[in-house]
């Protein structure tokens, strides 16, 4: 009973997964808090999207793939803060043109290529077949991410807040702005080996809603999220193994049920009080 529970553990590529999701809870985490804070969830959605023709472009080059992507990503972010600081068409509305745009050109060229990278892989990730690599970009990322946050959290969440206020107490809103996007872009990179393009909205914004949920101050926000990551990544590749399914949909799903716990628990708890 015992060997048939901890088999998982037994296989290497297993092992590979829960250490790529366990780096990627970081960053994805402690993003999601000020994504969430922010009202920021559809710019996540957006630039997720738009990597997709930066990555095409950059097999076609022969370069790093996580360069296309990264670049793709900061194209979306800034094109959408200059349109939509530019003309009478609300943030959100050019969000949804610009994302949707890009993928369909990334889908465009990906069609008029032969490559040995399988969309499906590109889409949804590929996390049982996470490479060494993989994992030292996934390391970096999350180290590099992760200290920035937590150096920069404060003046991160006066921006968010109220950005007026930030830039009459001399913070670098344009800075703060622009470095929040790029940081996204950066984490999204990291993610795209192990839950693909698709999935990592979910990571970038589940965790942040969870923890806004169950918390009442910023700074417990931050590590409960990770934790939330941290659980439902175990719970959701461990589940996948015996299920027989993809691992990152998975730990989606996970996600979105903790999430309705989280829910109910909030709503329980307001009517006990009242």
């Amino acid at each position: 009973m015992i060997d048939s529970l901890l088999l998982p553990f037994q296989f290497a590529f297993m092992n590979k997964a829960f250490l790529v999701m366990a780096l990627l809870a970081i960053p994805t985490s402690l993003l999601s808090c000020f994504l969430v804070l922010k009202g920021w969830s559809l710019m996540g959605d957006a630039i997720s999207h738009a990597v997709l023709p930066g990555v095409v472009i950059a097999y076609l080059a022969g370069i790093p793939l996580i360069i296309g992507a990264f670049a793709a990503g900061m194209v979306c972010a800034v094109g959408t803060g200059f349109l939509s600081g530019n003309s009478r068409v609300k943030e959100d509305t050019v969000m949804g043109i610009v994302f949707s745009g890009m993928f369909g050109f990334g889908m465009v060229l990906y069609t008029k290529i032969r490559t040995e990278v399988h969309l499906d892989h590109i889409l949804f990730g590929n996390m049982l077949g996470v490479k060494d690599a993989d994992l030292m970009v996934a390391a970096t990322i999350a180290v590099f991410v992760g200290f920035i946050i937590l150096a920069k959290r404060k003046d991160f969440l006066v921006q968010a807040f109220d950005p007026i206020q930030a830039k009459a107490v001399g913070l670098p809103v344009g800075r703060l702005h622009y470095g929040l996007l790029a940081l996204i872009s950066l984490t999204i990179v990291g993610t795209l080996s192990a839950v693909g393009i698709i999935l990592s909205i979910g990571l970038l914004i589940a965790p942040g809603a969870i923890a806004f949920l169950l918390t009442r101050r910023f700074g417990q926000m931050l590590p409960v999220a990770i934790f939330v990551t941290w659980l439902a990544s175990i719970v959701g590749i461990y589940l996948s193994f015996f299920i027989d399914s993809a691992p990152a949909p998975t730990i989606i799903v996970v996600l979105t049920v903790i999430f309705i716990a989280a829910f109910v628990l909030r709503n329980w708890r307001i009517k006990q009080i009242a």
